[in-house]
Formats: structure tokens, sequence, C-alpha cells
């Protein structure tokens, strides 16, 4: 469980939604406060879904959902809706619109809309503030998304693929926004993404779901120091504790296998893994 001591920005607990082709079973997870966890899974594995069920734009078949402590189910939570920020994998602006007319319409919307803040953003991302919306390149939307997220000063942002289809310059401008917003302990953001390498850099816990259940859900630091990978003989690969292997691959060269660090002896020689490598063996391997 992602669980910290300051608490937890969400909740779900026992939660599955079933549809005539798909379901999400049984997620238990927590966002810890102040910190950033990482959604990973593949095309399909449930994140949107998820992340809808979060913001209560669709009904659940059981469990609960816990927003910035409130059940989000609460007649309330449309208001508390002024303390989030979302970002979805495409930008939904009227085409005709300009920044500076979003900016307009934005401060009639939030509370605590921050005006020379989302100027300041706009400078930042190098936005035009006459431009129509439709004149914008995708990571020009991308970006002025990410400013009305964030220019009311949310609590919590909720990210569906932000950096989906964009150039690794501009990832990397957006991921340095999102570090810094979570400098002030009091914000966090659950970050949906298939992107693996950007998790890695910015998260602090990663879930990650497939096939609509969820595999995983831990320090994401904890992960990189606990799992390993080893490539042996099948005739070794008999030899491990069936505990300490959480997936493996065969081949007419022997067995590569993702494992638990400490619970195989020290004879046999471990590769250091990535994120990506556990997140593909757990998806694609197989169980002992």
């Amino acid at each position: 469980m992602c669980v910290k001591e300051t608490g937890n920005a969400i909740e779900v607990q026992g939660l599955s939604k079933f549809y005539s082709t798909f379901a999400l079973q049984d997620v238990n997870l927590q966002l810890p406060s102040g910190s950033i966890l990482g959604l990973v899974g593949e095309n399909g594995a449930g994140k949107t879904t998820l992340i809808k069920l979060i913001m209560n734009v669709i009904e659940r078949n059981a469990g609960q959902i816990l927003v910035l402590g409130q059940d989000n189910r609460q007649a309330d939570f449309t208001q508390l809706k002024q303390e989030i920020g979302v970002v979805l994998d495409e930008a939904y602006f009227s085409a005709v619109l300009t920044a500076k007319q979003v900016n307009q319409i934005m401060r009639r919307t939030y509370v605590k809309w921050d005006e020379a803040y989302f100027r300041e953003l706009l400078e930042r991302f190098a936005l035009p503030q006459n431009k129509k919306f439709s004149a914008y390149s995708r990571g020009m939307k991308m970006k002025l998304a990410i400013a009305v997220a964030i220019a009311h000063h949310p609590r919590l942002l909720i990210l569906d693929e932000p950096t989906s289809g964009l150039d690794p310059m501009v990832r990397e401008e957006i991921l340095d926004i999102f570090n810094e917003f979570t400098r002030d302990e009091a914000n966090s953001i659950l970050f949906s993404s298939h992107i693996v390498s950007d998790l890695e850099k910015i998260c602090d816990y990663v879930a990650f779901l497939h096939q609509g259940r969820l595999q995983f859900c831990e320090e994401k630091d904890r992960l990189l120091e606990e799992y390993a990978l080893v490539k042996m003989s099948q005739e070794d690969f008999e030899a491990l504790p069936e505990d300490a292997v959480l997936s493996k691959k065969i081949s007419s060269y022997g067995v590569e296998a993702l494992v638990l660090k400490h619970q195989i002896a020290d004879v046999f020689v471990t590769e250091h893994t990535s994120l990506e490598d556990i997140i593909l063996f757990m998806a694609k391997g197989e169980r002992k």
C-alpha cells in the first residue's frame, strides 16, 4: 500500500466497475499527501476509468473513494473540485478561444483563480495570449491545459496522459512544472501515463494496472531496490525459491526472471532493473 503518515490525498478501497467487455476489479490504492503517484498500464488497462471514478463522473459498482479526505459521492464534492486541477490527454478548449479569453472564463470559474500567475505561466511556456487555440501545436495546447489546471492553486492535480505524443524537450519542461508543484507538501499529483520513463523521473510511488486489476502500488525506490533480473539455465532456475520469482521469460538460451533480491542466495548474479523492466515482466512474463 502507498501510505505515509501525513495522510492521503486519494484513498481507493475495494473499487470495481463493470462493463460488458471490461472490468476494473477490486482496486485498492492511496496517494500520500505531498507525493506523486504514477499510474501505469497498457492502453485499455483501466487508467482512464479509474480517473473518471475518482472524479465521480461515472458510477461505480462497488468500493469507496475519498478525495482530499472527503467521500466523492457527497453532494459538496462539486465544491471540493475547486481544490483539484485536471489535465486530460487532449486539451478541450473551444478552437476559437485565445489564452486571454480562457483567462476571462476561468476567473469566473475558480474562486482562487490567480491571473498574475496564469500570465506568468503563459510567458514561461511561450504561449501567445491572442492566438486562437486551433492554431496552437499539440505541445502548446497541453501547456495551456496545465497552466489552467494549476493557476487556481489546487491541492491535487489529476493528470491523464499529459505528456503523450509530445517531444522530449516539451515533456521535460512539463515534468519540471509538476516537480515544482509538489515542493509544497500540501500538494499531490496522480499522474497516469504509459511513458514509464516519465514516471521513473518524478514519481514517489507507482501503481501498475494490468487488464483491469492492480498488480502493485509501491514506493518507486523500494521497487528499484528490491526487484532485480537474473539470467540462468533452466536447471539453476528450478533451484530458486518459488516465492522469490515474480515473473519469468523462457527462451532457447535459458530463463530470464524478475526476482526479489533479498529472497535469493548471494551465489546468483543479479542485474539492476528499471521501472520499465519491472512493468514489462509483470505484464508479459509468466509466473513460476
